[in-house]
């Protein structure tokens, strides 16, 4: 079990120390969620991605060993997969949910507690996260 903590980690770790400088944030850290489809968890991973982002295999690797409900929001109007089992939300209101967060770059990945946004992170991802 020790080997599924220390994969869980990195994501987790990285969400919760590094986050977006208050600089270049556009994503309001503390905010609530806009409205969306799903039974909100006490702790979530929403990832909101378009159809450009490219190969998100790592990203949604190290996402789903994070342990926590992986929200997918697929903004944009152009139909990328999710993971097996990862059911993607996509369509004019998908769109309208990433426009009222302010995401700026996709993919971006919010670490999500009680409904509020803790912490985000932006931008491309190469599989390691030191």
């Amino acid at each position: 079990m020790s080997g599924m903590r220390l994969r869980r980690a990195p994501l987790l770790t990285l969400l919760l120390t590094l986050g977006i400088s208050t600089a270049e944030a556009r994503v309001r850290l503390g905010e609530p969620l806009p409205q969306h489809p799903w039974t909100a968890a006490a702790q979530e991973v929403v990832v909101v991605y378009s159809h450009d982002c490219g190969d998100l295999g790592d990203l949604w690797s190290a996402v789903l060993a994070a342990g926590l409900p992986v929200r997918a929001v697929n903004a944009e109007g152009f139909p990328s997969p999710a993971p097996a089992g990862v059911q993607a939300w996509t369509g004019e209101a998908a769109t309208t949910f990433a426009r009222q967060l302010r995401v700026g770059t996709y993919p971006t990945v919010l670490l999500v507690q009680d409904g509020r946004i803790m912490n985000a992170w932006e931008g491309t991802f190469s599989g390691k996260l030191e």
